[in-house]
């Protein structure tokens, strides 16, 4: 099994690789991988030593100062421990490759890519700064710092920062995973420590949080803090650690950090109240027990992780698939993909039409509903009024009155009525086109591997609308045909029944004042009402056989054939233009693919 201090160097770099691909969660509902790595926050009042007790660990001076708030987005500090021998550098992840050897440098980019984010005010934000520090003089640790804990605001500030801050600093002192570094000075009481409040609020029993005592070289003359250090006045599962930081003075002589470790070792040995404590006080003290309690804390999370890791596994393998592999760049693989592609819709359109998918008993509802509703509506009352009939067959006569049965008036009549079901004809052809049409839509955005490809998607909208275009035509023209089809003939039975009705209802001789008699308009009416109305149940069954054949079976068998012939024509650039695909899919497969490569290379390692 790998040595805990090469799981601590392999967490840094999965950590550091997490942050470069942005993997801190919302693709899943596990915990990120960055999440269920164990990190090292620091917390504390403004001005409390924060600053001082990171730049002890780290053994270089590189951090802004000054007065107020002066950390204001979180920094990520990842100490990576070389060679002795090896010149030490900084590194920031949004400069990848460009090395700081010159550490007032450091500090200059912190302030600058601080200000870029929040301008010159006192404004903060939570985008956090990434910085990689590798140093012979290290252990290897994540650290995080934050912003310092206030209580009012100060001017150019808004009112809410307290509560701002405060909530920054919980959204990661809460995780589970994350060990707190409490930083209170020695000068204050410690029933006042900010740091310490919140780190009870959020671990009651203190099993992650460190205390930290700073600046016990500035206490009162007289008075010491050895019932703190020794954990009676506020015990916590882990001895507290006492720090002095480096003093104003040697901060403008910029005496360097190894002498201020010298200085803070000497000050714990020759001190008379902290003596029998020495070994166990300082930043070097505090950075041994930090890293050696990250590794217990790696070794008690390992299971979880390596679960975690395996179940990200399975589905970023399970996106992958779902997205579908790369586009191939051989133009005879291109058409064979579309080709596939066009199928795949061919074939759920194809359900909706049969009865696995719904849509098509919309269809059935046309015929079954709609158009039989149309034809009881159609004006056939009005049109063989008494009064309309009257006028027709006096027209139709002209001057020369009929002598048996008024046949142009009955053609007229019934010229006239059948000409009424051309309305519904058309709005089964309509209504029919209009659910084919949604059918497409619908297919389209359910076949799953077309969601990839935007620009193919589009052309075969098109071709099927054009298909459906002139499959509506050619049914418009069938289903009219049949209709002028009725008024062209009149069936035998009703021609050899004219003369007949007339016999029935008197002497054929009989004056012309009888002829147009009211009697003898309601006969016709009720003769050409008759036949209407076997004209009407004929179309009621022909019309929907028509746009069955004409518009549904056409659509089932060859709807993007036009559309296969144009894609034989097409040359290798234009293949490659239906497979421009989504550049957000794009995006995503290659975060996935990284992602996926990140996870199993940290599998291999853990």
């Amino acid at each position: 099994m790998a040595t805990m201090e090469s799981l601590i160097v392999t967490v840094n770099r999965i950590q550091r690789a997490c942050t470069v691909l942005g993997d801190h969660g919302g693709d899943t509902n596990l915990p990120t991988l960055w999440e269920a790595l164990p990190s090292v926050v620091v917390v504390g009042g403004q001005s409390s030593g924060k600053s001082s007790v990171l730049e002890s660990i780290v053994g270089r001076d590189f951090l802004p100062r000054g007065s107020g708030i002066v950390t204001r987005r979180p920094l990520v500090l990842q100490l990576h421990k070389t060679e002795r021998g090896l010149q030490e550098y900084g590194e920031f992840l949004h400069l990848p490759k460009k090395k700081f050897t010159d550490f007032s440098m450091v500090r200059k980019e912190i302030q600058d890519e601080t200000d870029r984010m929040t301008g010159k005010s006192k404004q903060i934000s939570p985008v956090p700064i990434h910085l990689s520090i590798y140093s012979p003089n290290v252990v290897n640790l994540t650290l995080i710092d934050l912003p310092g804990l206030t209580k009012v605001a100060v001017e150019g500030q808004p009112e809410s920062i307290v509560q701002d801050i405060e909530s920054m600093v919980r959204s990661y002192v809460e995780k589970p995973n994350c060990i707190i570094l409490a930083i209170t000075p020695a000068n204050q009481d410690i029933a006042t420590s900010d740091a310490i409040k919140l780190s009870r609020e959020v671990d009651p029993t203190g099993e992650r949080t460190f205390g930290v005592l700073t600046k016990l070289d500035l206490m009162d003359k007289g008075t010491n803090a050895i019932d703190v250090l020794e954990g009676r006045a506020y015990p916590l599962q882990h001895p507290w650690v006492g720090i002095v930081n480096r003093s104003q003075a040697d901060i403008k002589k910029n005496v360097d950090m190894i002498a201020s470790r010298w200085k803070e070792r000497e000050f714990f040995a020759s001190s008379p109240d902290y003596g029998h404590l020495a070994s166990k006080m300082g930043s070097e003290y505090l950075a041994k027990v930090l890293s050696k309690h990250l590794e217990s804390v790696i070794r008690a999370r390992l299971p979880g992780i390596t679960s975690l890791i395996n179940k990200s596994i399975e589905e970023l393998e399970a996106e992958l698939s779902h997205l579908g592999r790369s586009v191939a760049v051989d133009a005879g693989a291109q058409l064979y993909t579309i080709l596939e592609l066009c199928r795949a819709f061919d074939r759920i359109f194809k359900e909706h039409l049969d009865g696995g998918r719904p849509g098509g008993d919309r269809i059935y509802g046309v015929f079954d509903h709609q158009l039989p509703a149309a034809l009881r509506k159609l004006p056939f009352d009005r049109h063989l009024s008494l009064q309309n009939i009257r006028k027709v067959v006096s027209e139709a006569d002209g001057y020369q009155p009929h002598l048996i049965a008024p046949e142009q008036g009955y053609r007229r009549l019934i010229d006239g009525a059948l000409n009424y079901f051309r309305g519904p004809a058309e709005a089964s052809v309509d209504a029919v086109h209009f659910l084919l049409k949604e059918l497409v839509r619908r297919s389209i955005a359910e076949t799953q591997e077309l969601k990839r490809f935007p620009t193919l998607q589009a052309e075969i909208a098109a071709a099927a609308s054009e298909a459906l275009e002139r499959f509506r035509e050619d049914s418009k023209k069938t289903t009219l045909r049949m209709v002028d089809m009725e008024s062209s003939y009149l069936t035998v039975d009703f021609s050899r029944k004219l003369p007949q009705e007339v016999e029935k209802g008197g002497n054929p001789t009989s004056s012309s004042v009888d002829r147009y008699a009211e009697s003898h308009f309601r006969r016709i009416g009720s003769n050409v009402y008759s036949y209407v109305g076997m004209v009407s149940d004929t179309l009621r069954n022909t019309i929907p056989k028509a746009v069955v054949y004409c518009q549904v079976r056409e659509a089932k068998h060859s709807l993007l054939d036009h559309f296969y012939i144009q894609l034989g024509k097409k040359e290798g650039k234009q293949l490659a233009q239906l497979l421009d695909e989504d550049p957000a899919l794009m995006e995503r497969r290659q975060q996935c693919v990284k992602r996926l490569e990140l996870y199993k290379s940290a599998r291999d390692e853990i």
